[in-house]
């Protein structure tokens, strides 16, 4: 029941604003479900995925993506969610777990925060030097393939601040973006079965209602207002994550402090 409502508050928010996904969803599964980081990871995916292919035909429907900045923005994130993927199951072999929970914090944290920083808006940007979105997508697809967020936050910031884009087709714009780097992410983590079924479908329950009922308040609800909401949320979710991983690291390191303290204090015995 506690997933089953969660999925229904994370797929509104990806509804209204098309942020929240990966933001809120794995660090539910890293401190209430207790899964591993991959999994966590590979899980949302999937539920982020289905979000958007729920939403996505809503916004295509009303003409409110831009086909020519689509394809720009996953030129670069598409390579860089790759390496991403890479990273991650590079680290969770080497049994680094509190270190990916606490790198994951600091992305969720630091790709939120953004939300708040002053807008330095230059509309024509884009249009002016459209092969630059790639580069600038690169990072935005490394941290999604790392955490499964990213896209939605950053993505919207950059749409927002540097194109010509309506707030309706900068959602709409980074919603199909965002569903292309789930759908390429969960095939991955399919292949390297991090994925609990069982948390997947509680979340779906939920959140398939919940970001029907987004899109449709959408047009209504004023996202811009609610996006400063989820990314308080956001913030604090990966600041909690941070502080979990590093207690765990700590609680880890005593009996190795220890351990080598006893020879010494033998030495100094007269």
């Amino acid at each position: 029941m506690t997933f089953l409502l969660l999925g229904f508050v994370i797929a509104l928010s990806v509804g209204l604003t098309g942020i929240g996904g990966g933001s809120f969803t794995v660090p539910a599964l890293l401190l209430i479900a207790g899964v591993a980081p991959a999994e966590a990871v590979g899980t949302t995916f999937v539920f982020a995925g289905v979000l958007r292919l729920v939403a996505a035909p809503f916004y295509l429907g009303a003409r409110q993506v831009h086909s020519r900045y689509f394809r720009l923005l996953l030129q670069g994130a598409v390579p860089g969610l790759l390496i991403g993927v890479l990273i991650l199951r590079l680290l969770a072999k080497g049994h680094s777990n509190p270190i990916i929970v606490i790198v994951v914090g600091l992305l969720l944290t630091l790709s939120s925060a953004i939300t708040f920083v002053p807008r330095v808006q230059s509309p024509g940007f884009a249009k002016k030097n459209s092969a630059w979105l790639p580069w600038l997508a690169f990072p935005i697809g490394i941290e999604s393939g790392f955490s499964s967020a990213g896209a939605g936050a950053l993505g919207t910031v950059l749409l927002l601040n540097y194109s010509e884009m309506t707030p309706a087709e900068v959602v709409g714009t980074d919603i199909v973006f965002g569903l292309v780097l789930a759908l390429i992410g969960s095939a991955i983590h399919w292949t390297f079965g991090s994925i609990s079924l069982t948390l997947l479908g509680q979340l779906l329950l939920g959140g398939i209602p919940g970001v029907l009922a987004g899109c449709m308040l959408g047009r209504i609800v004023p996202a811009q207002r609610l996006k400063a909401v989820v990314a308080g949320i956001a913030i604090f979710a990966g600041l909690q994550l941070v502080w979990s991983g590093t207690r765990t690291l700590t609680v880890k390191a005593r009996p190795n402090a220890a351990e080598y303290a006893a020879p010494a204090s033998v030495g100094l015995r007269p």
